[in-house]
């Protein structure tokens, strides 16, 4: 798979004048969002280091791109860069992973209720709007794109909450546990379980029920931790 560049074609260039302009994503960005999704799906594992000669030829780059978006990865957790070592993807322990769900349950739990105290009624459309969007890829069984779009959920109810603090933190713990939560809906019994839950919490902000939404988002963290017990111990039998 070859990464391009924002090329302009001469096709493209003749039909500026007839259509609006649209942002074409950059080199940078496009390496940094392959690399994060086979971070993600499992095709770079944890404790693998990164194979830098492999990926230039696969995504037909230099280093200087891959490393820049390396290093956008390690601030978001899912890298590490030790010193004179080649950069690996993030291993956490089975502690890491369940302290910093209880964080973020908590951080969600103050967000939902928050949001459904100071949200615009336009930014709970939004919110809903992207729950259709992510049960439309539901009933597709993308998981993936489902995944982007069930995690964006969970941010933007942190963001139309309004505070930035609270945005902050969320956002450092949530990139770190990007991986392990999309392997938490690997089996399709805990994936019907997380739409459901999705669905009630998305009638409590509908509601502006902060007390039940809190609830809800916390609730749904321990069973996100159930999920990934079992996916930990179903590894650990393989």
């Amino acid at each position: 798979m070859t990464i391009r560049g924002a090329e302009t074609t001469p096709e493209e260039q003749a039909g500026f004048d007839q259509v609006p302009m649209i942002r074409r994503r950059s080199l940078h960005e496009e390496v940094v969002t392959h690399l994060r999704d086979m971070i993600i799906e499992g095709e770079l594992k944890p404790g693998q280091r990164l194979p830098e000669r492999e990926l230039c030829e696969r995504f037909g780059i230099s280093r200087t791109p891959l490393r820049e978006a390396i290093k956008v990865l390690a601030s978001e957790g899912l890298v590490e860069l030790p010193p004179n070592r080649g950069a690996t993807v993030t291993e956490l322990s089975p502690e890491d992973m369940r302290g910093m769900l209880q964080v973020i349950g908590v951080l969600e739990m103050l967000a939902g209720e928050l949001a459904c105290a100071v949200a615009t009624d336009e930014e709970i459309r939004g919110v809903v709007a992207m729950h259709y969007e992510m049960m439309a890829q539901y009933a597709k069984r993308d998981r993936l794109a489902y995944f982007k779009l069930n995690q964006a959920i969970h941010a933007e109810i942190v963001r139309i909450s309004h505070n930035t603090t609270l945005g902050h933190a969320h956002a450092g713990l949530s990139a770190r546990m990007r991986q392990i939560r999309y392997y938490g809906n690997r089996y399709p019994e805990r994936w019907k379980v997380a739409v459901a839950e999705h669905e009630a919490f998305i009638a409590a902000l509908e509601a502006r029920d902060g007390g039940e939404l809190g609830r809800q988002l916390r609730a749904h963290m321990d069973s996100t931790w159930g999920a990934i017990q079992h996916h930990l111990a179903q590894e650990a039998t393989v």
